[in-house]
């Protein structure tokens, strides 16, 4: 069982990728509303995968990448950055703060289903 977690405050994302993922035999999605509990849930349950709004409420996707690699229990945990309002450099400085992978919104599901299975 491969465990994610969602780190997304839009309920209508968060309900149409869970659903599609627990489809699929083998995944199992833990949700987050906002970076700080992204955190804290990372911390206490040891996701296998973090998917990364970077545009978060209370803590955003970039700092709350930044505290979970700099943390050496979480520090490990592959993080794909996805976000909506992607600008030129957007890609590279989510890979500067620490995220594995970067892809945006609306998903293409086919994509990310393959990155994720890397």
């Amino acid at each position: 069982m491969t465990r994610i977690l969602y780190v997304e405050d839009n309920d209508d994302n968060v309900y149409m990728l869970k659903l599609r993922l627990e489809m699929i035999e083998g995944f199992e999605v833990l949700v987050a509303e906002n970076g700080e509990v992204g955190c804290a849930t990372a911390l206490a349950e040891r996701p296998d995968l973090i998917l990364m709004d970077l545009d978060l409420p209370v803590v955003d996707g970039w700092e709350a990448t930044r505290r979970l690699k700099a943390n050496a229990v979480t520090r490990d945990i592959p993080i794909i950055a996805l976000t909506a309002h992607a600008m030129s450099g957007s890609r590279d400085k989510a890979l500067t703060v620490g995220c594995d992978e970067f892809d945006t919104k609306p998903l293409d599901f086919d994509r990310l289903l393959r990155t994720i299975n890397r």
